[in-house]
């Protein structure tokens, strides 16, 4: 009978167990309620649209991101060219656009390094707590006490410049906020009926926490990595505006602001676009992170 109640209790937490189409349909319910709210829907369309112009990139750009024009050098916005040309006459629009790719590159594997990090470590430390908890939650406070930008900055110094080194530094600042709240989340399952009936049925820890308490935290996991992004698009930018993330002639949102900066007072567009470009990812994950909340957690609303 103690065997048949876990069971239960492991198909009703993983209700895809039972019905595969359950996630499915959790999904399209999550979908339409961030449509439904104005701002959530706003970033999701964003983002959608970041996805599909980086995957699109060279049907939709008008010219070669790193082609020199010496002839079309500092040109306003036109029909010709709709964001204008850089000092080496290269199209904005087609740097902004091909921008997508770097960026996208960016979040893509900083979310795979940040939300395993994040999980295992809160997850661990929650679970087992004692002398390990404290050394963890230290090494967290310790990253935590940095503002990511400049822990990032350390990290590139150590490592070199370059788009692999700025992605490895600013995943391995972002995943203290994940850590923290997997620990907090785990403090409250940890003492739950069906994590003491695991225990009784000789379920081992490495098998409680994958099994049971990472699930339960994924949600919230995940809602704080969609706002972390917001962080990493500046972070990343940051760097490349220091000269120490993606390096020329890739077109890196914020290493085009620096190349431009020095132009901006008599040709604004050099600055104006990708700072807008930026702006707008940054918003779109801040408004869908807030709507990921409200649609994962009505109690958070």
């Amino acid at each position: 009978m103690a065997a048949q109640s876990l069971d239960m209790q492991d198909v009703a937490m993983n209700g895809t167990r039972s019905n595969p189409n359950s996630a499915f349909r959790r999904l399209l319910a999550v979908i339409r309620e961030l449509l439904g709210n104005p701002s959530s829907g706003f970033g999701l369309v964003v983002i959608t649209i970041l996805v599909l112009t980086a995957i699109v990139a060279p049907l939709i750009a008008p010219y070669d991101p790193n082609v020199i024009d010496l002839g079309n050098t500092l040109k306003p916005p036109s029909a010709e060219h709709w964001f204008g040309t850089d000092e080496l006459g290269r199209d904005i629009m087609s740097r902004i656009i091909y921008g997508t790719r770097i960026s996208l590159t960016i979040i893509t594997i900083v979310s795979v390094i940040v939300g395993p990090i994040g999980l295992l470590v809160g997850t661990t430390a929650g679970y087992f707590g004692g002398w390990y908890d404290t050394i963890m939650m230290r090494i967290t406070d310790i990253f935590l006490s940095f503002p990511s930008l400049i822990l990032s900055l350390a990290f590139v110094a150590a490592l070199g410049a370059g788009l692999e080194n700025a992605i490895i530094a600013i995943g391995l600042t972002t995943w203290p906020p994940i850590a923290r709240l997997a620990r907090a989340e785990t403090l409250t399952f940890r003492g739950a009926d069906y994590i003491s009936a695991s225990r009784m049925q000789g379920a081992s820890a490495l098998r409680i926490i994958i099994k049971s308490i990472m699930p339960m935290c994924l949600p919230s996991v995940l809602v704080r990595i969609t706002l972390s992004m917001a962080t990493v698009i500046l972070t990343a930018a940051g760097l490349g505006f220091l000269g120490l993330g993606a390096q020329p002639p890739l077109p890196e949102w914020g290493a085009m602001i620096a190349t431009g900066r020095r132009y901006m007072l008599d040709n604004w567009w050099l600055v104006a676009f990708p700072g807008g470009a930026i702006l707008l990812v940054s918003l779109a994950f801040n408004l869908l992170g807030d709507g990921l909340r409200d649609a994962l957690d009505p109690k958070q609303r």
